[in-house]
């Protein structure tokens, strides 16, 4: 029976859960050594480049392997901080994980999905429906004293062919042009101040794009155990900032990452949204572009 099936037969609050992308420890826990199923460990550490994967080394899910952002899930150049990986970059990467069209991935981090929804979108992106987020994360699945290790597992090369949806993306051009156009709704998904330009510990300048609103991935999940909010939460946060009733929504966050956050719970309520790649350090980085602070 093929892994997607064995999900499927799980009752109401499984099904529910895998329908709006999320899976959670419990389920996880009885399915770890299915041969269609890959966990990825993206725990990341923003300006420790190597905090992530030394993490994962102390421990971490059984059977789970290690993707990095700044390694295997951005590419070299592009713009921006963290600009998307290459086709044929994040074909090998995948490949050599050992997915491919029949393997369902399950992400996980420690951040209430910051890190774990950018692979969510990025195999999405390149055409690989079979991903969910492990709600709650590594937080949650030691809170339920579940089975962990430090074995590195080794898994024999799959063939993944990476078809990118490139209008999923916007570029800086695109965002400039509809500044004025009110049926184009920007959220940023930075913390408020770093929105409201009040500190900037990375990028050229603070402030935010005019006429953006603030939608913090952070308030997406609760605190402190980091699972996702409610969905009747979550519609009634993107509802009050417009997305509900907004023609295209684009998040961004400070180099593309976390705003793959804001893309998988706007999701999960029913709204698509494009993804705005270099963000804010690519915008704070032009300086003919306009800055707002407030």
């Amino acid at each position: 029976m093929k892994i997607l099936e064995l999900f499927l037969e799980k009752e109401s609050s499984f099904a529910l859960m895998l329908h709006i992308m999320l899976t959670d420890a419990h389920w996880l826990a009885q399915y770890l050594n299915k041969p269609d199923l890959r966990i990825i460990d993206c725990r990341y550490v923003l300006g420790k480049p190597e905090a992530g994967k030394a993490l994962y080394l102390e421990s971490h899910i059984p059977g789970a392997i290690h993707l990095d952002v700044d390694h295997d899930l951005s590419d070299k150049q592009g713009p921006g901080r963290h600009p998307l990986p290459k086709a044929v970059d994040f074909s090998i990467t995948m490949s050599n994980a050992g997915v491919d069209q029949d393997t369902t991935v399950i992400a996980y981090d420690d951040m209430g999905g910051a890190w774990a929804a950018r692979l969510w979108w990025l195999l999405r992106y390149f055409g690989h429906e079979k991903v969910f987020i492990l709600n709650g994360g590594w937080l949650k699945w030691i809170a339920e004293n579940n089975q962990v290790t430090k074995v590195v597992p080794h898994f024999k090369p799959r063939s993944f062919k990476a078809s990118p949806h490139t209008d999923w993306i916007v570029s800086k051009e695109e965002v400039r042009k509809n500044l004025e156009n009110k049926d184009y709704l920007l959220l940023d998904a930075r913390a408020p101040e770093r929105y409201r330009g009040e500190t900037e510990p990375i990028d050229k300048q603070a402030g935010h794009i005019p006429g953006a609103k603030n939608a913090p991935f952070a308030e997406n999940v609760t605190q402190p155990n980091k699972e996702f909010r409610s969905l009747e939460e979550l519609k009634e946060k993107f509802k009050n900032l417009g997305a509900l009733q907004a023609k295209e929504v684009v998040c961004y966050c400070g180099s593309g990452v976390t705003a793959c956050n804001n893309i998988f719970a706007l999701k999960m309520i029913g709204k698509d949204a494009k993804l705005y790649e270099g963000s804010w350090s690519d915008w704070s980085a032009d300086p003919n572009l306009p800055v707002e602070k407030s």
